[in-house]
């Protein structure tokens, strides 16, 4: 193995979490203590002997801090080899010392760019550069040198090095790693930021760039990898969960309190899940999935009457399903969530009454989404590259729809043409549902014809659907699927319009005394 020298550390970091405790471990194992700036005052003020790093380099730190640590004593000490002669010769040469350790994070770039009130020289002084320079230097050297750039490393390499007295050379390799990732996640935030920017505002200026444009010209998705899954969309697939380190919200982050460990149909069957219920927002709602399309909605005063609508939509597709509530579950609820088979049950939390309930189930997992993802643009992958694009948050307000039928709907008809549009989005097109109540009551999801669409959601209906709403996905291309919708007692509907043949469906639903909303707003679901 690779031997490794104790004589000294580097620390300059912006994160100082636990820096003290490391530089304590640190001294007491014989390394001298270089540091800069702030770092060096909280190392002194601990009553640890700290040198400054201009002590060192001779030069003193310059230009706001800008320059303190980019100088060739600093950066020989870190990247010198000790196995090559030549190396030993130059370092003697220019009485230079080896660096053993370097404890190093970065200016809080993330943290500028989030901020609404940070303006752009704010943001511009906090792109480090001279942290990534020495993280990539010991990274590159890490044969020789320990590089840190994790608070959560801290207490794993005290305990080896306490333990054994060294840091091995599988440890020096995977931090090396893990800096390299650093700084590449660090560096493709800057320049999404200046791919993004459409101006440079200064003191004195503001001189647009470049015009206004949807997406970036170039994009830099870095992600780490959350979980590796015990297969894909089938057992012969591999699979893995990868996130974006930036963000922590969304099903990709939901805590799990018990169960399975969740597969990859899990999350996509979750995510179709919660991303419908949490369009609900004045009322106890729940959501139940199969196969990411909703076989079962219910809006109710309480999470139980949510669910006992949502179920008896289709109480044989819910078997096996994923269901998701936007409140609280309750000891009440999760009785009868315990006594149907489910995968997955997704909420902003669970009360202890609850999780006593549904602890005996012990393969049902739980999932606690305590913090939403936001509107993130939806990325997809095809052979050979990306596409890219918003999120389907257009849901047209009544305000903006329009009624172009002789009858207009009724109170009760509205809310619940407004539900079933709700929920119409979130299902594969082509898509038909029924509504009445407040409860989904027939889905026909992924038809090539609209009319099939119709038809299928008739078919699926375990209620009567005379006096039930209608919500087409997209318009209706011809009039056969009015007509069947008609034949089934559908009083109203709801639909985008647009078709050539617009005059020609809103003629047979007047015939039908069918009452047509036109939202102008298409949601077609690949």
């Amino acid at each position: 193995m690779t031997k490794l020298t104790l004589s000294r550390a580097l620390l300059s970091v912006s994160d100082k979490s636990g820096v003290l405790d490391l530089a304590r471990v640190l001294h007491a194992h014989g390394l001298e203590l270089v540091s800069t700036g702030g770092t060096a005052q909280a190392l002194a003020a601990a009553g640890l002997p700290v040198r400054d790093v201009a002590s060192v380099t001779g030069f003193p730190e310059m230009l706001d801090g800008r320059v303190k640590t980019l100088h060739p004593r600093i950066h020989a000490g870190i990247l010198a080899r000790r196995d090559l002669p030549g190396h030993r010769e130059q370092l003697a040469l220019h009485d230079l010392d080896c660096f053993d350790f370097v404890v190093v994070n970065l200016y809080p770039f993330a943290d500028a760019i989030a901020r609404p009130t940070a303006t752009f020289e704010e943001i511009i002084e906090n792109i480090d550069v001279g942290g990534p320079t020495l993280i990539r230097a010991a990274a590159k050297n890490f044969q020789y040198v320990v590089v840190l750039t994790d608070p959560a490393d801290y207490v794993p390499v005290v305990t080896e090095l306490n333990q054994t007295g060294t840091v091995s050379l599988t440890t020096r390799h995977r931090l090396a790693c893990k800096a390299f990732d650093h700084t590449a996640r660090y560096d493709a935030m800057i320049a999404d930021f200046f791919a993004n920017r459409t101006a440079v505002e200064t003191a004195t200026e503001q001189v647009s760039l470049y015009p206004v444009e949807p997406f970036p010209p170039r994009l830099s998705p870095v992600l780490r990898r959350r979980q590796v899954l015990r297969y894909g969309e089938n057992p012969h697939q591999a699979a893995a969960l990868y996130t974006a380190a930036e963000r922590g919200g969304g099903i990709a982050n939901a805590h799990q309190l018990q169960g399975k460990a969740l597969s990859f149909n899990n999350l996509l069957d979750a995510d179709a899940a919660w991303g419908l219920v949490r369009e609900f927002r004045e009322a106890a709602a729940c959501v139940i999935v199969k196969h990411t399309n909703p076989c079962g909605v219910g809006v109710a005063a309480v999470p139980l009457e949510a669910f006992r609508l949502a179920r008896e939509t289709d109480p044989m597709a819910a078997f096996g399903g994923i269901v998701a509530f936007n409140r609280m579950v309750d000891a009440g609820t999760a009785v009868e969530l315990s006594e149907i088979f489910l995968e997955v049950v997704i909420a902003p939390g669970f009360d202890d009454p609850a999780r006593r309930v549904l602890e005996t189930k012990k393969n049902l997992r739980l999932l606690v989404v305590t913090d939403d993802a936001g509107d993130n643009i939806i990325l997809r992958t095809i052979a050979g590259g990306l596409l890219l694009q918003s999120p389907d948050n257009r849901l047209a307000t009544p305000a903006e729809m329009r009624v172009v039928t002789r009858r207009t709907p009724s109170e009760a008809e509205w809310r619940d043409l407004l539900f079933a549009w709700t929920v119409c989005k979130h299902v594969k097109s082509n898509a038909i549902v029924y509504a009445k109540h407040g409860r989904l009551i027939g889905v026909g999801a992924g038809q090539m014809s609209r009319v099939d669409a119709v038809k299928v959601a008739a078919m699926k209906a375990r209620v009567p659907l005379a006096g039930a709403v209608a919500a087409s996905d997209a318009f209706f291309p011809f009039r056969d699927g009015l007509d069947e919708a008609a034949g089934h007692g559908i009083c109203a509907v709801i639909q985008p319009g647009g078709s050539v043949r617009d005059e020609e469906v809103i003629a047979a639903a007047d015939e039908h005394d069918m009452a047509m909303v036109l939202t102008g707003v298409r949601h077609f679901r690949h």
